[in-house]
């Protein structure tokens, strides 16, 4: 049907020479014959000839008003194909790849199979046939000649009907005609999707991928199990020699933390995680290796996998603290690895920071021991949840029987994962909210069976308000990853003073539940309120005022001691850095070498043979060296410390604090780093709450060594962006 306005629209062109401008319409192509010489033209997409009077007109895109009559050539600038064949256009219908046309007359042309030489009508006059019956011929099987090569060639992919079809020509999309295919970057981009997507490396093999794979690009070449994996280590390999450069630039020290993750094989996986800060104050937290344990329960299972980190990373007399659950150790372990660290690294505090247990960990054990206490009273709590949650009709009456007796509450019922104690938790508040409604639900509900008394559910809202307290100084370890040490002195300190004060309640009940854990965490603040106390110092909100008031609250007359070994180990701590940081400088002298300290400059005339080094040994040096680093301390740590307090702001980035501030306490700033990169808890914040270790799979514990490593050390690279993602380089080849 006729249109209107001005669009894209073809021209018909004879010989190069525009004749007419017809419309262009999308996907269909309409022409209306009026007569040997004129021709109305609807729409036509893209190419398209047209013969009358023997004469080819071909159709070329262009702009003008549309529903306009036009006309043909005349006599004089009519063109025959056989003496100008440059000029026509290329015919793109996959049809001209089986059937040729010639003209048999005048006004009338025929098409001619290639295969079987049969012809058919193509243009009568100033009728076109169109290529329809011609596509039919070849894709119906009716030309004999093509069915004879199918029954030759049985392995071809045949149509619906039996017959091999022609293959539709690919449409070129606009604008990547000119792109290559890069087998090796696909072959990279497979392997990060594998490791970023923990897919199976077997993958690659499975014949959808394949499909799908081929789909998108037939020149693909499939991979095998082996290739994908060595291109996972080889990637693996490069970013690992990243990451080394990174660690071996930084000025400080790393913190380790081990974590154990168990099998079904009874075999063990050791995950060793670095945690530093590098020269711009940045903090990074990578694995560094994933190392099977044959046995787990050896006691010298963990000094190998040490001995593996330090060696693998050039570790060797730069670690700061080692964190892990103290619970699957034993004093012989223990020892055992500090003794190995002593040896391989420089004591700091005499070795008082090496060792360090893991906060989550002891929570976790807190919460279990408190949720194994009113075991049985939480065992009605479930059932009852789960007697609401598996019926819509039981749910429907539980919500229509709170609605009347107008009971508020904030959460919903859920039903808990005990592999969860965040979760048992939740359901216990949850159902203490609408007890009353359990209440009635029970007198209404022939299958309820399990009763709660009012003494039971006060005794879970007192659980509750203890779980609340653990549940919060956990909750500091999944708001955000791996936070600064500074954070958890409040934290601890306070579950401190909350579980004693609920020690001594004068509540039996109260006092049971609660003074077992309270003894526990007691150990645990003992032995790691030094560090918190140190790093809790060592923020300018804070400083030593917080500890002080903190100590006094805690200790009360017996406070004054616990201070004075904060000071004094920060002096200490400070006075190790100094002395390490001092430059040495060697000079080649006509007598030697003599070994000069590079200092501040000194007045005229103060320097004199007693600061060299004597024949007998180095008392003036060692004098000068106490002097220096006494005066020191006293400018930084004292001067830092006698700065007034700033103001406690929620969102203080003390990173940048100490960026903007190394200048002015150049080896705090280095002893700052160091402490403030300590690592609390040894998990990852979606294991925070786990009441179980982790278990390996059994895929991942069919894969080699090296290959494990690889698959979870390059994700958690790749996710914690300690690195960035660059899968385009050349791989490292082994």
């Amino acid at each position: 049907m006729p249109h209107s306005g001005s669009q894209m629209v073809n021209t018909l062109q004879r010989g190069g020479s525009p004749i007419i401008r017809v419309t262009e319409e999308a996907k269909v192509a309409v022409i209306d014959v009026l007569g040997a010489e004129s021709y109305r033209v609807y729409s036509i997409i893209g190419e398209c000839t047209v013969f009358s009077d023997n004469v080819q007109y071909q159709i070329i895109p262009a702009v003008m008003e549309i529903d306009t009559l036009v006309s043909s050539v005349t006599a004089d600038e009519q063109f025959d194909l056989e003496i100008q064949p440059s000029k026509c256009r290329r015919k793109k219908s996959i049809v001209w790849e089986y059937f040729t046309v010639k003209a048999v007359g005048a006004d009338c042309a025929r098409a001619y199979c290639k295969q079987c030489k049969k012809s058919f009508a193509y243009v009568s006059g100033s009728k076109l046939a169109g290529t329809s019956h011609l596509k039919r011929h070849i894709d119906l099987g009716i030309c004999p000649a093509s069915r004879q090569k199918n029954q030759q060639k049985p392995y071809l992919k045949t149509s619906s009907s039996g017959d091999t079809a022609p293959k539709k020509r690919a449409r070129a999309t606009p604008g990547y005609g000119s792109i290559t295919f890069d087998q090796e970057r696909s072959n990279q981009e497979i392997a990060k999707m594998i490791i970023l997507q923990d897919y199976p490396l077997q993958i690659v093999e499975h014949q959808g991928f394949i499909d799908f794979v081929k789909t998108l690009q037939p020149q693909f070449n499939v991979l095998s199990f082996n290739a994908v994996q060595g291109d996972c280590i080889s990637m693996y390999l490069r970013e690992k020699q990243n990451l080394l450069n990174l660690i071996n630039g930084i000025p400080g020290r790393v913190n380790l933390t081990l974590d154990i993750w168990t099998s079904n094989q009874t075999v063990g996986y050791v995950f060793l995680r670095g945690h530093f800060i590098d020269g711009d104050w940045n903090a990074h937290h990578p694995i560094l290796n994933v190392i099977m344990v044959p046995f787990p329960d050896s006691d010298d299972s963990y000094n190998k996998t040490i001995l593996t980190c330090l060696t693998d990373w050039h570790l060797e007399g730069r670690v700061f603290t080692l964190a892990l659950d103290q619970s699957f150790s034993n004093e012989t372990v223990m020892g055992s690895l500090r003794g190995l660290l002593s040896v391989k690294n420089p004591l700091i505090l005499n070795g008082q920071l090496l060792s360090q247990n893991c906060f989550a960990r002891v929570l976790s054990r807190l919460a279990l021991d408190a949720l194994w206490a009113m075991r049985e009273t939480i065992g009605k709590v479930r059932e009852s949840v789960k007697l609401v949650k598996i019926s819509k009709s039981h749910e429907a009456k539980f919500l229509e029987l709170k609605q009347q007796l107008q009971v508020p509450s904030t959460k919903n019922l859920l039903l808990d994962d005990q592999s969860k104690w965040d979760t048992t938790y939740h359901m216990l508040v949850a159902a203490c909210e609408v007890k009353e409604v359990f209440a009635c639900f029970d007198t209404s509900g022939p299958d309820y069976g399990m009763t709660l008394s009012m003494g039971e559910w006060m005794q879970l809202e007192i659980l509750c308000t203890y779980l609340k307290h653990l549940f919060d100084a956990a909750n500091i370890l999944t708001t955000q990853p791996y936070p600064t040490a500074n954070l958890f002195f409040s934290v601890v300190s306070k579950l401190q003073v909350e579980l004693t004060h609920a020690s001594f309640s004068q509540d039996p009940f109260l006092s049971n539940l609660i003074k077992p854990l309270q003894e526990k965490f007691d150990q645990y603040w003992r032995e790691s309120c030094l560090i918190l106390a140190a790093s809790v110092a060592l923020d300018p909100r804070y400083k030593m005022e917080l500890v002080e008031s903190t100590f006094c609250n805690i200790f009360g007359e017996n406070a004054e001691p616990w201070i004075r070994v904060v000071e004094d180990s920060l002096h200490e701590l400070l006075h190790e850095y100094i002395v390490e940081l001092i430059p040495f400088t060697e000079t080649n002298g006509d007598e030697g070498n003599d070994i000069m300290i590079k200092t501040e400059p000194c007045e005229e005339g103060s320097i004199d043979g007693s600061f060299f080094i004597d024949e007998d040994g180095f008392p003036d040096f060692e004098i000068y060296i106490s002097d220096i680093t006494n005066n020191r301390i006293k400018s930084e740590l004292d001067q830092y410390l006698e700065e007034p307090l700033l103001p406690r702001v929620e969102e203080f980035d003390i990173l940048s604090w100490w960026r903007l501030n190394g200048l002015y306490y150049p080896t705090l700033s280095r002893m700052a780093s160091d402490i403030l990169s300590i690592p609390l808890s040894t998990l990852s914040a979606e294991s925070v709450f786990d009441t179980q270790i982790r278990k390996m799979d059994s895929y991942r514990s069919s894969l080699s060594s090296m290959t494990l490593e690889a698959l979870f050390c390059t994700k958690d690279w790749f996710q914690c962006q300690s690195l960035p993602i660059d899968a385009s380089n050349a791989l490292v080849k082994r």
